[in-house]
Protein backbone atom coordinates (compact mmCIF):
# COMPACT_ATOMS: atom_id res chain seq x y z
CA UNK A 1 0.00 0.00 0.00
CA UNK A 2 1.53 3.64 -0.91
CA UNK A 3 1.29 6.44 1.36
CA UNK A 4 0.61 9.62 0.11
CA UNK A 5 4.36 10.75 0.18
CA UNK A 6 5.28 7.58 -2.14
CA UNK A 7 6.38 5.19 0.09
CA UNK A 8 5.01 2.13 1.10
CA UNK A 9 3.12 2.00 4.51
CA UNK A 10 4.35 0.09 7.19
CA UNK A 11 7.99 -0.33 5.27
CA UNK A 12 11.03 1.10 7.37
CA UNK A 13 13.20 4.14 6.19
CA UNK A 14 16.68 3.36 5.56
CA UNK A 15 18.64 4.60 8.39
CA UNK A 16 20.45 8.12 7.90
CA UNK A 17 24.13 7.03 7.73
CA UNK A 18 26.33 10.18 9.36
CA UNK A 19 30.11 10.64 10.51
CA UNK A 20 30.78 13.07 12.80
CA UNK A 21 33.72 14.86 14.51
CA UNK A 22 34.35 14.20 18.61
CA UNK A 23 36.53 16.92 19.58
CA UNK A 24 37.24 17.08 23.73
CA UNK A 25 39.38 19.77 25.43
CA UNK A 26 39.53 20.33 29.03
CA UNK A 27 37.11 16.88 29.62
CA UNK A 28 34.61 18.71 27.46
CA UNK A 29 33.36 17.61 24.11
CA UNK A 30 32.64 20.12 21.13
CA UNK A 31 28.93 20.59 19.86
CA UNK A 32 27.21 23.63 17.81
CA UNK A 33 24.28 24.55 16.78
CA UNK A 34 22.31 25.48 13.96
CA UNK A 35 21.09 29.04 13.01
CA UNK A 36 18.25 30.22 14.86
CA UNK A 37 17.94 26.91 17.09
CA UNK A 38 19.53 25.60 20.20
CA UNK A 39 19.95 22.19 20.07
CA UNK A 40 23.53 20.53 20.29
CA UNK A 41 24.53 18.90 17.72
CA UNK A 42 28.26 17.29 16.78
CA UNK A 43 29.53 18.34 13.83
CA UNK A 44 29.08 16.07 11.16
CA UNK A 45 26.56 14.95 8.77
CA UNK A 46 25.67 12.47 5.77
CA UNK A 47 28.32 10.38 3.64
CA UNK A 48 28.18 11.08 0.47
CA UNK A 49 27.84 8.42 -2.14
CA UNK A 50 31.64 7.44 -2.79
CA UNK A 51 33.29 9.26 0.07
CA UNK A 52 33.92 7.25 2.77
CA UNK A 53 33.31 7.68 6.48
CA UNK A 54 36.38 9.67 7.36
CA UNK A 55 36.21 11.66 4.41
CA UNK A 56 33.05 12.89 5.67
CA UNK A 57 34.02 13.55 8.98
CA UNK A 58 37.26 15.83 7.86
CA UNK A 59 34.76 17.69 5.30
CA UNK A 60 32.13 18.27 7.67
CA UNK A 61 34.43 19.48 10.47
CA UNK A 62 35.69 22.27 7.27
CA UNK A 63 32.75 23.13 6.25
CA UNK A 64 31.21 23.46 9.73
CA UNK A 65 33.74 24.55 12.26
CA UNK A 66 36.08 26.10 9.78
CA UNK A 67 39.10 23.37 11.15
CA UNK A 68 41.51 20.94 9.04
CA UNK A 69 41.98 17.55 10.70
CA UNK A 70 45.26 15.35 10.18
CA UNK A 71 44.14 12.69 8.26
CA UNK A 72 46.05 10.10 9.85
CA UNK A 73 45.00 11.16 13.46
CA UNK A 74 41.50 10.39 12.43
CA UNK A 75 40.41 7.07 14.72
CA UNK A 76 36.94 5.88 14.95
CA UNK A 77 35.80 6.22 18.62
CA UNK A 78 32.22 4.49 18.56
CA UNK A 79 29.21 4.42 16.98
CA UNK A 80 25.54 5.70 17.98
CA UNK A 81 22.48 3.89 16.70
CA UNK A 82 19.48 5.63 17.90
CA UNK A 83 16.04 7.16 17.18
CA UNK A 84 16.95 10.06 14.15
CA UNK A 85 15.92 13.67 15.75
CA UNK A 86 12.97 15.30 13.88
CA UNK A 87 12.34 12.17 11.68
CA UNK A 88 9.47 9.52 11.93
CA UNK A 89 9.22 7.39 15.00
CA UNK A 90 11.23 4.00 14.07
CA UNK A 91 13.63 6.70 12.06
CA UNK A 92 17.28 5.58 12.82
CA UNK A 93 20.59 7.48 12.80
CA UNK A 94 23.98 5.42 12.53
CA UNK A 95 26.46 8.34 13.55
CA UNK A 96 29.93 6.69 13.28
CA UNK A 97 32.18 9.41 15.84
CA UNK A 98 36.14 10.09 15.15
CA UNK A 99 38.23 11.85 16.65
CA UNK A 100 41.18 13.96 15.59
CA UNK A 101 43.76 16.34 15.71
CA UNK A 102 43.64 19.39 14.14
CA UNK A 103 46.08 19.81 10.63
CA UNK A 104 48.13 23.03 11.71
CA UNK A 105 47.45 22.56 15.47
CA UNK A 106 46.66 26.09 16.01
CA UNK A 107 43.20 26.38 14.74
CA UNK A 108 40.36 26.93 16.56
CA UNK A 109 36.72 25.85 15.86
CA UNK A 110 34.62 28.46 14.85
CA UNK A 111 31.15 28.66 12.98
CA UNK A 112 30.68 28.47 9.56
CA UNK A 113 27.85 27.05 6.91
CA UNK A 114 24.80 26.58 8.72
CA UNK A 115 26.47 26.30 12.10
CA UNK A 116 25.46 29.56 14.44
CA UNK A 117 28.14 28.70 17.15
CA UNK A 118 30.27 26.31 19.40
CA UNK A 119 29.61 25.14 22.12
CA UNK A 120 32.13 23.13 24.70
CA UNK A 121 30.13 21.10 26.70
CA UNK A 122 29.66 17.91 29.39
CA UNK A 123 26.79 15.66 30.38
CA UNK A 124 25.07 18.51 32.10
CA UNK A 125 24.00 19.96 29.01
CA UNK A 126 22.25 16.46 27.58
CA UNK A 127 19.02 18.10 27.99
CA UNK A 128 19.93 20.59 24.75
CA UNK A 129 20.87 17.73 23.11
CA UNK A 130 18.73 14.75 20.49
CA UNK A 131 18.97 11.18 21.19
CA UNK A 132 22.20 10.63 19.00
CA UNK A 133 24.06 13.64 21.52
CA UNK A 134 22.84 11.72 24.82
CA UNK A 135 24.33 9.12 23.28
CA UNK A 136 27.64 10.73 22.54
CA UNK A 137 28.12 12.21 25.93
CA UNK A 138 27.64 8.81 27.82
CA UNK A 139 29.55 7.31 25.36
CA UNK A 140 32.55 9.56 26.26
CA UNK A 141 31.77 10.23 30.20
CA UNK A 142 31.98 6.37 30.23
CA UNK A 143 35.24 5.97 28.81
CA UNK A 144 36.08 8.79 31.02
CA UNK A 145 37.28 11.54 28.51
CA UNK A 146 34.39 14.00 29.68
CA UNK A 147 32.60 15.00 32.68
Amino acid sequence: MASPGGGSVGAAAAPIVVSAVALIRDRRLLMVTSRGRDVLYLPGGKVEPGESAVAAAIREAREEISVDLAPESMAEAFTVTTQAHGEAEGRQVVMTLFTGTLADGSAEPTAAAEVDSVHWVTTADAGRCPPAGVATLEGFAARGLID
